[in-house]
Parts: C-alpha cells; sequence; structure tokens
C-alpha cells in the first residue's frame, strides 16, 4: 500500500521567514515544503491514475485564487503539540476543495475531525515547548501572500522524505 496526501505548496515571496520558524520547531522541514494539507495522509492501493482523475473531477470549477497567512496558533491533541500559521484569506476555497476531495473514492479516509485550513510551523514534544515556540513565533508580524493554481499529490517515501507524483492546474 502507498501512503500520499494532497497538499499546496504556496509560494510566498518571503518563505525564508517560514522556512526558519520550521527548521527551528518542524522536525518534518527537512523532508517537505511548507505546504496546506487538504487531504491527510492515507494508505491506499488505489492507482495514481484512478486519484488524478477523482482529483481533476473535484477540482474541474475550482479558479486560481489567492491567499494570506498571518499570525500563530498552538493546537495539542493526541498527535502533537503543533505551531500553525493561519490562513487569513482563501480559508473558504481551501475548506471547499477539502471537502470535494474528501468525495466519493476519498470518502472513507475522512477520520471527521474539525478542519482548520493552516501552514505547520512546528510539532514539538511538549506542551511547555509549544507554549516556548509559540511566544517566539507571535512577535512575527509578517504577511504571507500568494496566489493558488496548483494542488499537489504526495507519497510518502520510505523515510518520510515528499515525493510528488502529480500536479492538477486548477481553472484549465
Amino acid at each position: 500500500m502507498t501512503t500520499r496526501t494532497i497538499m499546496i505548496f504556496p509560494k510566498f515571496h518571503n518563505m525564508e521567514i517560514i522556512n526558519f520558524y520550521r527548521k527551528k520547531y518542524d522536525p518534518l522541514s527537512g523532508l517537505v515544503n511548507p505546504h496546506i494539507t487538504l487531504v491527510f495522509p492515507f494508505q491506499s492501493d488505489m492507482g495514481n491514475d484512478a486519484l488524478d482523475r477523482h482529483i481533476s473531477n473535484e477540482l474541474m470549477y475550482i479558479k486560481p485564487f489567492e491567499i494570506s497567512l498571518y499570525g500563530v496558533s498552538k493546537h495539542s491533541d493526541e498527535f502533537g503539540n503543533y505551531l500553525f500559521l493561519n490562513v487569513t484569506e482563501g480559508e473558504e476555497t481551501i475548506r471547499l476543495i477539502h471537502e470535494k476531495l474528501y468525495s466519493h473514492v476519498l470518502k472513507k479516509y475522512n477520520k471527521g475531525y474539525p478542519y482548520f485550513p493552516h501552514l505547520t510551523l512546528g510539532n514539538v514534544a511538549s506542551t511547555e515547548e509549544l507554549e516556548r515556540a509559540y511566544l517566539n513565533a507571535s512577535k512575527c508580524r509578517e504577511i504571507f501572500k500568494a496566489t493558488i493554481n496548483t494542488i499537489s499529490t504526495e507519497m510518502i517515501g520510505r523515510s518520510g522524505k515528499s515525493i510528488i507524483i502529480s500536479e492538477h492546474q486548477l481553472g484549465e
């Protein structure tokens, strides 16, 4: 079975700031570029062609859109202690894409957790460390803006390395 996920890889002109925080707080920073997850990692023996058809069908009428990210938030659950960069513009479109992708052949992979579009800046070992990371990252007043025109499917390699297996252009 292959583990895949579907993501947006935004291209911000000030990406070095995100990379600074991710390098400091995110153990995955060397394995996957900054991203907004649309479909969380799932294991499936579905072929890439079938997955690509599903994505193309669901995104057929989605046009390129603008996003802005600003400010940080923190979230702790059974999966970790996360530091998030908040989506402040484009959130509705990202939610719509998330819902469309989790339909039909991917519906069974939706675990039913509430979905809050974000870009992960960190996942740290403890709530104390999360509080320190949050206080540090909260000092950042930078706004991150990008036009989103591509949705990517990633395969997670053996070492956890991100391998992009397909890209879908919006509005085509």
